[in-house]
């Protein structure tokens, strides 16, 4: 136990001081700074009207002053409203255009028992349509204004516009398919996390050959602790990294965003204390099985430049288990899905999923977590015996025969 922790503090310190390490995670803090302030860098440069101008031009006082409401409403336009009074020619609104006072605006003027909107731009050669939320807003004042002309009572009001109540409801298989976007985001960061900090051990490991320490490890302890204890090492190093983004993150997004903008983009109510912990979990073994696949492909080479050749075949794997979890997600009631869940190489990334959708029981996360582990526990026996005979390997790459010879073989 005591060499397994000196293993782990060295590796831990290894990892630490590595500049790549230290430059990569400041350059992520930094991004995600930069990324939650975009919406206050874009009001900085576009200042505090940020809106687009539009015009509303009203000459022969259809609406009676009633377009005033539109200011009250919630568009994204800051709107300008013309007195009939200004009587604004054709060009003059082109002039306003052209010299950027306004970035479009509607004229509304009466044609035989219609009234007709134009919409006038700068650039004719965009083909754009009238704006629909400026459609329905004007639609809806004009359609009051007629109704209080004719003096109905309240109730006849009330019965041509009765107060509809909308309630939506869906069956247990269209939950599944809610905030898409969210589970997306975790899976895809479940894989980063563990593929890259899995991919560590094995540059860890070739590193350490090529400077010789390795001789150093192999002599004063067993190969066994040395494959763990890195292997907890840079796991306990890549965990804190992965907090303290998700810390930053958090704190970015509560200082610089504005209230509530979050929710409309994800469904904070699936957050939960459970799908925390088993998201934790399901990261420490995911990259736990990655993690000693890589310390046996590692140790199979003695030069940095053969890492990423060597490597290959377990990237495929994570790959493959990364885009099984990720396409199934578009159907997650299918069967495909409840496999990816139950697979150890895409388990780490898609149960995560299927619990936020509320569409895994306790049962099927024990099912899940113990395949997982006893994948773990054969994928460690095979590389702690390949480790222990290539290790001290100075050699030429092995192949796959030479792996599987050696293998066979009995611990050096």
């Amino acid at each position: 136990m005591k060499d397994l922790i000196t293993v782990i503090k060295f590796t831990m310190k290894d990892m630490a001081k590595r500049k790549s390490f230290i430059i990569s995670t400041i350059i992520i803090l930094v991004l995600i700074v930069i990324g939650f302030n975009v919406p206050n860098i874009i009001k900085s440069i576009n200042g505090e009207h940020s809106k687009d101008k539009l015009l509303i031009v009203d000459n022969q006082n259809i609406f009676e002053g009633s377009l005033e409401a539109l200011r009250q409403t919630n568009l994204d336009y800051e709107i300008e409203i013309s007195s009939p009074s200004d009587k604004l020619s054709d060009e003059q609104i082109k002039a306003k255009i052209q010299n950027e006072e306004i970035e479009s605006a509607i004229i509304v003027e009466p044609q035989d028992t219609n009234v007709k909107i134009r919409y006038i731009v700068k650039n004719t050669n965009m083909m754009e349509d009238v704006p629909q939320d400026i459609v329905n807003g004007i639609t809806s004042i004009y359609s009051s204004l007629q109704i209080s002309k004719l003096g109905l009572t309240q109730e006849q009001l009330q019965s041509i516009t009765p107060d509809f109540e909308f309630a939506l409801e869906q069956t247990e298989e269209a939950k599944a398919s809610g905030n898409i976007f969210a589970m997306m985001l975790l899976s895809i960061v479940l894989f980063y996390a563990i593929y890259f900090c899995a991919y560590q051990v094995s540059s860890s490991i070739t590193t350490e050959k090529t400077s010789k320490i390795m001789e150093t490890l192999v002599t004063s302890t067993s190969p066994r602790t040395i494959v763990l204890g890195k292997t907890i090492g840079i796991g306990i190093v890549g965990l804190l990294q992965m907090v303290l983004i998700v810390a930053t993150a958090l704190i970015s997004a509560k200082t610089f965003l504005e209230p509530g903008l979050i929710d409309q983009v994800l469904d904070m109510s699936n957050i939960t204390p459970y799908l925390g912990i088993i998201t934790i979990i399901y990261f420490i073994f995911g990259y736990f099985a990655y993690a000693l696949l890589y310390a046996l492909t590692g140790s199979t080479v003695s030069k940095p430049e053969d890492i990423q050749s060597a490597n290959t075949p377990v990237a495929l794997v994570a790959v493959v288990g990364f885009y099984l979890s990720y396409f199934t997600m578009m159907n997650p009631t299918s069967s495909l899905n409840v496999f990816a869940s139950m697979c150890p190489i895409s388990s780490p990334f898609c149960m995560p999923f299927r619990i936020m959708m509320g569409l895994a029981s306790v049962k099927d996360v024990i099912i899940s977590i113990a395949i997982l582990i006893v994948t773990i526990l054969i994928i460690a026996q095979i590389s702690i015996k390949i480790y222990s005979n290539a290790i001290l390997n100075y050699g030429t790459k092995m192949g796959i025969k030479d792996i599987i010879k050696m293998y066979k073989e009995k611990n050096m």
